[in-house]
């Protein structure tokens, strides 16, 4: 079979299945063994051994990764609902180089901070500023996120 049929084969099985509901479960501890099949389906797409590296894979095939997929599906959330968070210049008057970013409410819990509006809020913040502005034109900042994401394909949310 040819690479693109395979590529189309991927999008239809396996990338439906990690991207139903993948802003609830894309930060569970059983992610780390979605992301070993989703590596092992794309070294038997490439046909390459099990012990080479699936980074620059993605980026060719332009498939995100397991933690990049859901970044990407967690900023959507973010972006569609902003009237859930709050910017910083919502909570006080102060003109800091920071007012556009989501407050981010302090909390100790692991539970909390795993949850969907905090780690959305988090990463968020940690988008560049050309993204950021982007944020009133849902499509462009879609399509720019994607290929910053597909650019970078990052495997961690570090």
């Amino acid at each position: 079979m040819s690479l693109e049929l395979l590529r189309t084969i991927y999008f239809s099985y396996v990338h439906s299945f990690i991207s139903y509901g993948i802003i609830f479960g894309g930060n569970s501890q059983f992610s780390n063994n979605i992301f070993k099949i989703q590596k092992r389906i794309l070294r038997i797409i490439s046909n390459i051994g099990s012990r080479d590296s699936c980074r620059q894979l993605f980026k060719e095939l332009q498939i995100l990764p397991l933690r990049s997929q859901y970044i990407f599906s967690l900023l959507i959330f973010v972006n569609k609902n902003k009237e859930l968070f709050l910017s910083n210049f919502e909570i006080h008057d102060l003109k800091t180089r920071y007012k556009n970013n989501l407050h981010l409410n302090t909390t100790n819990l692991s539970l909390v901070q795993k949850w969907v509006l905090d780690s959305g809020s988090r990463i968020y913040n940690c988008l560049p500023s050309y993204i950021k502005a982007l944020s009133n034109n849902a499509k462009c900042f879609k399509t720019t996120l994607k290929s910053h994401l597909t650019e970078h394909s990052f495997y961690s949310l570090d």
